[in-house]
């Protein structure tokens, strides 16, 4: 699997910032339920790496990957987790470089023009728009897709269930990335039902 791959497996990827590692495998078995088979797990927690272990050993029919990877180290320690991907909000020539050493399917983060022809050149042609709704969102992709038709976007960032359709409408998204689907109060309170709900809901959007 590349990265471009990648955005064709599920139309919203959720984005999943988990407190309680405990919690991570009915949360991502939930997701299973609802249709979405990529998880990005973000690195925004102590739980995060251990999150990322036990989905990987007990939900195979996801993928999980890594996000809010901002270093060499934090992608060595996400791989060796057993992250199937990595995202990031944007891209060194140093993180680049420790992907490529790798070889994992990995979305850079980008916000401008330049930016998504430097991590074209640097061989990543399926990119992160973030923060997308900050940023130009939908109309900013419209007009991106005239001169960079050869990449493909996740943006993130603002996007919801209101917007989602009309992000994943453009022919340059392949998908879309967002926090809607995973509520605190519904994962802590392990309301696994609702977390299906919502994401059954999410899958229907790109139809």
């Amino acid at each position: 699997m590349n990265a471009l791959e990648l955005l064709d497996i599920s139309p919203v990827m959720p984005v999943i910032v988990i407190a309680d590692a405990t919690l991570a495998v009915d949360l991502a078995h939930a997701l299973a339920a609802g249709g979405l088979r990529t998880l990005e797990i973000t690195l925004r927690s102590d739980a995060a790496l251990a999150a990322i272990e036990a989905i990987r050993q007990h939900v195979p029919e996801v993928l999980v990957g890594a996000g809010t990877v901002l270093d060499a180290q934090q992608l060595q320690s996400a791989h060796a987790a057993g992250a199937q991907f990595a995202v990031s909000p944007g891209l060194t020539e140093a993180l680049a470089l420790a992907v490529q050493g790798r070889g994992i399917p990995f979305l850079p983060g980008v916000a401008s023009a330049a930016e998504a022809m430097r991590a074209a050149e640097w061989g990543f042609m399926a990119q992160k728009l973030f923060p997308a709704e900050a940023i130009g969102g939908v109309e900013l992709l419209k007009a991106w897709h005239g001169p960079l038709p050869h990449l493909r976007f996740c943006p993130t960032g603002g996007i919801h269930a209101g917007n989602a359709s009309r992000y994943l409408a453009l022919p340059n998204v392949g998908c879309v990335g967002g926090s809607w689907l995973t509520p605190a109060a519904a994962v802590t309170g392990r309301q696994w039902d609702v977390v299906t709900r919502l994401a059954r809901e999410a899958l229907a959007l790109a139809r």
